[in-house]
């Protein structure tokens, strides 16, 4: 048997359900309100990226002065290029310095005093950064 529905309509007094959706007022106002959230994030977000940053780069500074140390005392001379350190196994490979984005942007300072009691050979004794900016703290980067 084959039923057929009758179809309602207005006139027989049968209702439509309302449309569910939201109005044009309603979408605004939810945008208005992501709009001013997002505005008040980004300036925050921006100050955790670049403290991180700076946080990596305090890192580095302390590893490869460490490792200069450490190549100076078991070699009796300091490293005359950071490469040194990469050649010799103290580094697997040189730190990016998370300022300029690069390996090669290391500004390094050659000494003449000797590190260690019988070191032969003067070298590298300190590494900074070479970017030219200054630090939250209100530090040029250089000094570190």
């Amino acid at each position: 048997m084959n039923r057929t529905r009758p179809i309602a309509t207005r006139a027989l007094g049968v209702r439509r359900p309302a449309r569910s959706g939201f109005t044009l007022i309603e979408l605004m106002i939810v945008i208005t309100i992501i709009a001013i959230l997002a505005s008040i994030a980004a300036p925050m977000y921006q100050s955790v990226i670049l403290r991180a940053k700076e946080a990596v780069l305090r890192q580095n500074l302390h590893a490869m002065r460490s490792v200069i140390d450490q190549y100076t005392a078991d070699r009796q001379t300091a490293p005359r290029v950071l490469e040194d350190l990469v050649t010799a196994g103290y580094l697997r490979e040189i730190p990016e310095d998370p300022m300029t984005e690069s390996r090669t942007s290391w500004e390094v300072e050659i000494g003449d005093t000797a590190l260690v009691p019988d070191q032969q050979d003067t070298g590298i004794v300190d590494v900074r950064s070479g970017h030219p900016g200054v630090s939250t703290e209100g530090t040029p980067y250089s000094d570190w």
